[in-house]
Order: structure tokens, then C-alpha cells, then sequence
């Protein structure tokens, strides 16, 4: 027997099959399915039912290819976004995407009835406009009368837990992302919630990664053939969790990880919360993660601006895969201009590359007008952004990061790593390409007594799978020095 994760991304879904066998994890993708938010009355939407319809094919598939017995089912998605459950258990609408403008300026009015400071005291998360804390008071400011019907709160993943198995909780990493849960006692701070004039009582109980929270609905049975009994395990729920929990490091704390995708979160790990002013004017984080452990980390824009410009691209006529863009790129004059890609201007342009070109226009630079010169430009201010986090986290926590672990779909991208190796001036050790999945499963077989801790856990991915070693080319010290000064003028 073995078990099934559903892995939610920015772009696709997929249900994927994990097996354990002789201290290594094989994987198996049986569905892959699109996960593109849909945008009805000015509104940006998760398309919450058609990946619901996706998933229950997935695990029918998987039923028809490896049999129907089966050690558990997990799901996880990335942070921040919800959906609402009214007093009959019912979805009270659609979840809204965290892209979508309703946050615009929410923040700040927030803070006028409870200060920043008093926020981050608490939470210890990073300030976002798009956390579940400044969704929820676009809300209240909106007078919804979803929020008024609201009786349980419910993440992604948990929500899609709720539609497997009928039982509402709230797992422990997903819910660090809300800024509404107490980085120290791991619980919902109610208090805050009842200042702000939201409603606490709607929020579940925390289950901790690794829990069994209930078996599949007979309904879900049926469709798919699951066997009756399957149980459904809480996972480190948020996909970053899971994808960290993965990283093929072994003990010691001269490491950082970088989980690479449409997002860029890179961190470290932490034995207790950190949270002091440096933290807070740096914008780290701190959310939850495996075995008790502590996530310190900083997201940034990622591969988004990529994703974005390629599709941009695409509507001119040009179609490309990302291994032609990154070759394009790597051909392209080094070093010509860069960009902030937290910048707000990059969040959810029109059309990306306009808004990085006006961007440089702003900035004093040369705009990029090729394609391949675009690209490039992505790719370096990106490995720029990351040295910066990278000097932000040693000066926080007085380690010295030796290496630099990358994982998620980013590793593909080999001209990234290396990029990020010459930049940074760090080991970069890459892989795997299916942290998330591989996190989610092996969190489960510790719910079941099958693996003791997250050291075994890392043990069996380094066991698993091949990781590949980029150094860095000394010999661009000089011009990655010079680039980064002008780099850090920027933020």
C-alpha cells in the first residue's frame, strides 16, 4: 500500500501516488489537470469546483492503476486563501484568489485599529496586502454577508479535506499563513480577531502536521473506489511546508533552503519563533513547519514574472517552452538592468513585460526590448533578491549559510542555479524537483508509524533521489559585486 498526495500549484494540480519501499520513496504522477483561477464580475476566483471534479478523477485513476487499499490521502495547496461554511455545512460561495485587487489598501486601515507592531507581536508573519487576516477585513469593509453567515473558516487544503471527509480542522502550517494564529502557543489569537470585529468563532481547531483526521466519505467512496475505511491525513498542508520538510539536508545550521516555483521562499529552519524589530523591518516570516519546527522566511515573487512574461509572449504569437526561454536568456548580454520583483508593480500587471521595461524607464536603466534580454532580466534581479534575503538571514540569526538547498520545480531551470550559486556565492545543492509531493507523503507515513521523525524522513529523500551540485564561477565575483550594490539601492 501506499499513499496519495494532491499537490495544488499556481498553474496545475496533480494527484500523485508515493510507495515506500526498502527506506526509499518511489513517486508516481497519475493526474496532472490545470488549476487556473477563473474571473466572473470583476471577481478573481479559485475554480473551487472543477478541481474538485479533477481530484476525484485523480483518485479514481489511481484506484484503477494501483488498487483501491491505500495508507492515506493529503492534501496540500499554498497559503493564505479560504472558503466559508455556513450553519448547514454548505460552501457559502466561491473562494477568491489571493490575486484579486479586494485587499488593495486593507492593510493599512487595519493598522489603524490595531497597530503593526501589535500584529507582528503576535503572528510574527510577514506583512502581505493578500493574507487571510487583510481578505477577511476586505470583507467586514465590504459589509459581505458571507462573512455574517460564516460559521467555520476553512484553508484550501482544509476545505478539500472537509469535501474528503466531512470533518472540519484547520492543519497547524497552512493556518501560520492567516496572520491571525500566535506564533508562540500555535493557536488562533482570538483576541486580535475580536479587536478587528471579525468573528472568531468560526475558526477550527488546529490539527499539527500528521494527523489523522477521518476517513473518506461513503459518497467519495463510491465515485472513486477508494476503499470505505481510507483515511485522510493532515499533511504539512501548506505546500512550502511540505516542499522544506523535503529538503535532502542533514543536521547542522550552516544551511538555508529555497523552495522555487511561481513563489521564491527561501529560509531557514528554527527551533522556537524569532520575532524582534529586525525581523519585522526585513519582512521575514515565521510559519509553521514539520516535527515543530519553525519556518523563518522570506517570500519572494519567484518564477511568477516569468510565467508572466512568457504568456505575454505567447499572445503575440511567439509560444515558448521554459527550457527555450532559458536558453534564450543564457545567450543574452549579462547584467544590463534588474528589478525589485516584490516590487507592487509586478503583483498582477497587465502585461509583465511593460511593467518591467517602465519599470527601468522609472529606475534610470536601460529597458530590456528583446526577448531574451527580458528574460535574463528576470532571471538575475531574482538571484539578487535572493543574495539580499540570504545576507538578511544571516544577520538575523548569526549563522553562516554555506550552502543554499533549492527545491520545487525551479531546479529545472538549470541557468537559475547556477545564476544563484555565482550571485550569491553559495554551494548550491538542487533537487528534488518533487519536494511538495514528497514532503506530503512522507508526513503521512509518519502519521502511520512508518518514519520517527523529520531527520528520517530527509534520510529517505537523500536516499530517493539524485541532487545536483552547482559551484560558484569565482571569476564573476567582481561583476555580481558591483551588480548588487546597485541592486540594493532598489529596495
Amino acid at each position: 500500500m501506499g499513499y496519495i498526495a494532491i499537490d495544488l500549484g499556481a498553474e496545475s494540480g496533480r494527484v500523485m501516488a508515493g510507495m515506500l519501499e526498502d527506506g526509499k520513496l518511489q513517486l508516481h504522477q497519475v493526474h496532472r489537470f490545470s488549476n487556473q483561477p477563473v474571473r466572473c464580475n470583476g471577481v478573481l476566483y479559485w475554480n473551487f469546483l472543477q478541481l474538485w471534479h479533477d481530484i476525484l478523477d485523480g483518485l479514481q485513476r489511481a484506484v484503477a492503476t494501483y488498487g483501491a487499499e491505500w495508507e492515506g490521502i493529503g492534501v496540500d495547496t499554498w497559503g493564505v486563501d479560504f472558503g466559508l461554511l455556513d450553519e448547514q455545512r454548505q460552501l457559502l460561495g466561491n473562494p477568491v484568489h489571493y490575486r484579486d485587487s479586494r485587499t488593495r489598501g486593507v492593510m493599512k486601515s487595519t493598522f489603524e485599529v490595531c497597530s503593526k507592531q501589535e500584529i507582528f507581536a503576535s503572528t510574527g508573519l510577514q506583512f502581505l496586502e493578500f493574507n487571510s487576516l487583510y481578505q477577511l477585513m476586505s470583507m467586514k469593509h465590504q459589509q459581505s454577508s458571507q462573512l455574517d453567515a460564516a460559521k467555520t473558516f476553512l484553508m484550501m487544503p482544509d476545505l478539500f479535506h472537509y469535501a474528503l471527509s466531512g470533518v472540519r480542522c484547520a492543519e497547524y502550517t497552512i493556518a501560520s499563513t492567516t496572520q491571525m494564529l500566535n506564533a508562540n502557543s500555535c493557536n488562533w489569537d482570538k483576541d486580535l480577531m475580536e479587536r478587528l470585529g471579525l468573528p472568531s468563532r468560526m475558526l477550527p481547531k488546529i490539527a499539527m502536521p500528521g494527523t489523522v483526521i477521518g476517513t473518506i466519505l461513503p459518497e467519495v467512496a463510491t465515485r472513486t473506489g477508494l476503499a470505505p475505511q481510507t483515511p485522510v491525513i493532515a499533511p504539512a498542508a501548506h505546500d512550502t511546508a511540505s516542499a522544506v520538510a523535503a529538503v535532502p539536508a542533514k543536521s547542522g545550521k550552516d544551511w538555508a533552503y529555497l523552495s522555487s516555483g511561481t513563489w521564491s521562499l527561501m529560509g531557514v529552519e528554527l527551533n522556537r519563533p524569532l520575532i524582534n524589530g529586525s525581523v519585522e523591518r526585513y519582512n521575514f516570516t515565521n510559519e509553521g513547519g514539520v516535527d515543530g519546527k519553525i519556518r523563518l522566511l522570506r517570500n519572494i515573487a519567484g518564477l511568477w514574472l516569468v510565467q508572466e512574461c512568457r504568456r505575454s509572449i505567447a499572445r503575440s504569437g511567439r509560444e515558448y517552452s521554459y527550457a527555450e526561454l532559458a536558453q534564450k536568456a543564457s545567450e543574452a548580454p549579462p547584467l544590463e538592468s534588474w528589478v525589485d520583483p516584490d516590487a507592487e508593480a509586478f503583483v498582477a500587471p497587465a502585461d509583465m513585460p511593460e511593467a518591467i521595461r517602465q519599470y527601468c524607464v522609472q529606475t534610470a536603466q536601460k529597458p530590456p526590448l528583446d526577448e531574451a534580454v527580458l528574460i535574463r532580466t528576470c532571471l538575475e534581479s531574482l538571484v539578487l533578491k535572493y543574495r539580499w534575503t540570504l545576507c538578511k538571514l544571516e544577520e538575523l540569526t548569526g549563522r553562516q549559510l554555506q550552502k543554499l538547498h533549492i527545491v520545487g520545480g525551479g531546479v529545472q531551470n538549470t541557468l537559475l542555479c547556477q545564476l544563484t550559486a555565482d550571485c550569491t556565492g553559495r554551494t548550491v545543492i538542487a533537487g528534488p524537483v518533487e519536494a511538495t509531493a514528497s514532503g506530503n507523503i512522507l508526513v503521512q507515513a509518519m502519521a502511520r508509524g512508518r518514519i520517527g521523525g523529520l531527520e528520517e524522513l530527509r534520510h529517505i529523500v537523500r536516499q530517493s533521489g539524485d541532487t545536483v551540485t552547482y559551484q560558484p564561477n569565482e571569476q564573476n565575483r567582481g561583476y555580481w559585486d558591483n551588480a548588487y550594490k546597485k541592486f540594493s539601492r532598489l529596495l
